[in-house]
């Protein structure tokens, strides 16, 4: 069951049990588990800011609780969500939670998308003592440097994705790098991370240029123009959304990356392949979620059941949003309550199974060991796509538990 921000639990709860007993089925009867009180998550989100990932990351949680309640729900009781927008803003991210943990009663959060906004929220959940199982944000902090009792990360993070990355750039002639990154913190951290695994595999390059660009605010002329007097044999790029297509479409029309090779962060996900279109550049070295060529078990069933539900491919956001779900119900059943202590307790170390394989949230630092797809961009039919492309297990590019729980503060 689903609950959107304008409607409220009190509205809804004459028909609470019909919606349950619509969707649940399994060892309990529908009846039986209708009768049940609801496991009640509170989501939040940046869906109007921006809504090419997370409205398929709506899609993807959204599938993945019709499955789980049509299954019998957790414990016997039917799942319900309580979604909140919050347009990008930190701020607006902390009201939404204490809203959803003060008026709408809710057992556990997850999501968020921006770094600095899952940050927020995972400090909100600390000092209130909820249950928070974070989404998208990449940044190493929220599990390291700023990680607590109560958060939990599912996608890998900035420096995971970075080493990957790094694995296959070292490989490139390029010795003199060029960077240009959101001035935020995924983009302040993916730069550093990228900047500190290159060292380790390639002490000989250099970086001869860095641009900065505010979020959502990119100048690309003038950025462009930058990256191109500082003459690099290489670009790091991790602009993404609308900062990304400006700057690909201005770096195309000034040649900006003819003759170069660019490791791009993020950039082979359908979210922004889509939107490049024909403008898709060819032969980058990106992240990515090559969807129509993942041939394994668990990705087909995963897609079957999308493109059955909802007519439509999936998005890199549609797994996130899917194994986001299914992690949140897993640790449930594992706890046998919904107190935070043990849904603390029963995440450490739990295995969860995902459409790229079954991944575990480690006890130490609270990172599961979901990995990536790593490749290179090309055109097809005028569509852009990844090709050439193999998945890293994220464990393969995580420090041991024994150094990541150094990081944490606890």
């Amino acid at each position: 069951m689903v609950r959107t921000h304008g409607i409220s639990r009190r509205a809804l709860t004459g028909i609470a049990g019909l919606l349950a007993l619509a969707t649940t089925a399994g060892s309990l009867s529908p009846a039986a588990v209708s009768a049940q009180e609801p496991v009640r998550i509170g989501e939040i989100n940046s869906y109007s800011r921006l809504p090419s990932f997370t409205e398929p990351y709506r899609m993807g949680w959204t599938l993945a609780l019709e499955e789980v309640n049509a299954a019998g729900g957790v414990l016997g009781r039917p799942l319900e969500v309580f979604d909140r927008d919050d347009g990008g803003h930190p701020g607006d991210a902390v009201t939404a939670a204490n809203e959803l943990v003060s008026a709408e009663g809710v057992d556990l959060l997850m999501g968020t998308f921006f770094s600095h906004v899952g940050l927020a929220v995972s400090d909100f959940a600390h000092q209130r003592g909820v249950f928070f199982l974070a989404a998208e944000p990449l940044t190493d902090a929220i599990v390291w440097e700023k990680g607590n009792a109560v958060t939990f990360r599912l996608r890998p993070s900035t420096s995971m994705q970075a080493k990957m990355l790094a694995e296959e750039a070292a490989k490139l002639d390029a010795t003199r790098w060029a960077a240009i990154a959101p001035n935020y913190e995924y983009g302040t951290a993916a730069v550093a991370a990228f900047k500190e695994a290159m060292a380790t595999l390639r002490p000989d390059i250099e970086w001869v240029e860095e641009q900065w660009p505010p979020l959502g605010k990119i100048d690309a002329g003038a950025t462009v123009q930058a990256l191109a007097r500082a003459e690099p044999d290489a670009i790091f790029n991790v602009t993404f959304g609308p900062d990304l297509t400006k700057f690909v479409r201005e770096g195309n029309t000034r040649d900006l990356f003819e003759g170069r090779d660019v490791v791009s962060l993020i950039t082979g996900e359908p979210e922004y392949l889509d939107t490049l279109g024909v403008e898709t550049p060819d032969g980058w070295i990106v992240t990515g979620y090559p969807w129509p060529s993942i041939d394994t078990p668990e990705h087909t069933a995963f897609l079957d059941a999308y493109q059955t539900r909802w007519d439509d491919y999936p998005r890199l956001g549609s797994v996130v949003g899917y194994a986001a779900l299914k992690a949140a119900a897993a640790i449930v059943e594992k706890a046998g309550s919904t107190e935070t202590e043990a849904l603390i307790a029963a995440a450490k170390g739990i295995e969860v199974a995902t459409p790229f394989g079954p991944i575990t949230f480690r006890a130490a630092d609270h990172q599961s060991t979901m990995g990536a797809y790593v490749g290179r961009t090309a055109l097809r039919d005028g569509k852009g796509v990844m090709v050439d492309f193999r998945y890293v297990d994220g464990a393969n590019v995580l420090p041991s538990e024994e150094e990541a729980k150094a990081l944490r503060p606890e």
